[in-house]
């Protein structure tokens, strides 16, 4: 049995690699505020949710099929973390009554086995039960196939089977083996055999013929013979334990699967739970192909600042259809870092299926997500800034491919402005070769005014808007870059104004 409520063909593996840019992106991004939203401070929703925001999808029809499905959890929750505590009670219970102590010896993988299968008899009739009440409640791909897969496999008849062999297999009337002899009268070819029908009624039994038998008994002190007997019982029964502790493992399996898969959803639930109390938007986003230029948003926030604030956040509109470059300038602390920051999770947040922090999203999906922000300083360094810088710029173009997502901020400002324009024009060119995808928050007016002026119809320029008196509106707004950070408002606000 599978779940596939992540994936249509394959299981959400929770233990394969991460992107070699995960801290930078945990960092930059501000990820883990995203994270503990998601877990509620339960550390294996937080292992899950780390590992499906940074493991992206690149297929678009792989993203609205866990759009679909989580649609279908925030339809039905109260069903959903129902099912999620299923596989959870199974694993309490396997711990608190199951000893869990395998023997090397057939009898006591056996004994061990059947009480598991017990237990998860049970769990499965709970599983059953959910799936026949709530089924026609579900309408993704995903949740309708994993129900009706519950209900054709899980039927009256399997239960039946599976407790008509568990009982057999405890062996009430004893166990019936046959044997061969073999070199030196050594038994071989140890077949379990099913056990005799019993005759029904005394008078029957005696009318019944018998087929000759050879009986010995073996004296309660004799050890060694209890030993042997022992040892011909567990080659007798060896397939029947190995067979009964793989189906017990099949089972084990795919409850934990379904528990690391709903894990996902249920985080994505406990995230839309804190979002809705502060009325902030979410929505659905829409999934283009890598090779499009899609990038269009309405009411867009940054959902770690709306989580960290708890209040609804100022939302920015974009119109980036067709864009390669976006450049980003203007007043200091008008929202510029904010926005970026938010750009880089709507597009985390689309590629793993979840909905997103606006009102409405429609971007391309990108081959991979890098963010370049400037570090503070660090004494620890064995080089200047503009060195770590490179440094680091250099690891995300060894990590490029076509259809990238490369995010900056405040990017090679570590050195004079006319060198940091030009080294920040040459690497951007670059990457536009590329056809990366390239968002740059920039102070440096010589860089941004250099790329304004060659009027490229795919480059974008916005700049945060800044109201008379210095007012910050958190808006971004097209306009050509300007010479000024507006420093002096911060300035004022801090120090107070002059007379």
């Amino acid at each position: 049995m599978k779940a596939f409520l992540m994936f249509k063909d394959q299981d959400f593996q929770l233990q394969q690699p991460l992107p070699a840019n995960e801290k930078a992106l945990i960092q930059d991004l501000e990820l883990n505020t995203l994270f503990q939203a998601m877990s509620l401070g339960d550390p294996f929703l937080l292992s899950v949710a780390k590992q499906a925001v940074l493991s992206s999808l690149v297929d678009p029809d792989a993203i609205r099929y866990r759009q679909d499905i989580l649609r279908d959890c925030l339809k039905n929750p109260a069903v959903v973390r129902e099912i999620y505590q299923i596989p959870i009670d199974a694993m309490e219970n396997k711990r608190r009554q199951w000893m869990g102590i395998f023997s090397r010896y057939p009898s006591g993988i056996l004994d061990n086995s059947i009480q598991l299968m017990e237990l998860f008899v049970e769990t499965l009739r709970k599983l059953r039960t959910i799936a026949e009440t709530h089924a026609s409640s579900f309408e993704s791909e995903g949740f309708t196939r994993f129900f009706a897969m519950i209900q054709a496999e899980l039927d009256d008849e399997y239960f039946a089977i599976v407790e008509d062999h568990l009982r057999e297999l405890k062996f009430k009337d004893g166990v019936l083996i046959s044997a061969s002899l073999g070199k030196g009268n050594e038994g071989t070819n140890y077949v379990l055999r099913k056990p005799l029908e019993k005759t029904s009624g005394w008078i029957k039994s005696l009318f019944t013929r018998k087929e000759p038998s050879h009986v010995f008994y073996i004296h309660e002190r004799d050890e060694h013979g209890a030993r042997a007997l022992s040892d011909l019982r567990d080659r007798g029964i060896n397939l029947a334990a190995n067979a009964l502790a793989q189906s017990a493992d099949h089972i084990d399996n795919f409850l934990n699967m379904l528990r690391v898969e709903l894990a996902f959803y249920i985080g994505c639930l406990n995230l839309h739970d804190q979002l809705s109390r502060m009325e902030n938007p979410l929505c659905f986003p829409t999934p283009a192909p890598a090779n499009e230029r899609r990038h269009t948003s309405q009411g867009l926030y940054d959902i770690c600042l709306a989580l960290t604030m708890k209040q609804k956040i100022v939302g920015n509109e974009l119109r980036a259809d067709f864009k390669n470059l976006v450049m980003i300038t203007g007043a200091n602390q008008g929202g510029k870092s904010t926005f970026l920051r938010s750009i880089g999770l709507s597009q985390l947040m689309m590629q793993c299926g979840m909905f997103v922090a606006a009102e409405a999203f429609h971007a391309n999906v990108a081959a991979g997500i890098f963010t370049h922000y400037r570090r503070k300083e660090d004494a620890s360094m064995k080089s200047g800034k503009l060195d770590e810088e490179l440094g680091r710029m250099s690891s995300i173009v060894d990590a490029l491919s076509p259809h990238s997502l490369v995010l900056f901020n405040e990017s090679f400002a570590a050195t004079n402005e006319r060198e940091g324009s030009e080294i920040a024009r040459q690497i951007t060119t670059a990457l536009l070769d590329m056809h990366i995808k390239v968002f740059f928050v920039t102070h440096m007016y010589e860089f941004a005014h250099t790329c304004y002026e060659k009027k490229q119809d795919d480059a974008l320029f916005l700049k945060a808007e800044r109201k008379a008196g210095g007012r910050r509106t958190y808006k971004l707004v097209l306009g050509e870059p300007s010479q000024t950070s507006h420093g002096e408002d911060v300035y004022q606000v801090v120090f107070g104004r002059k007379e």
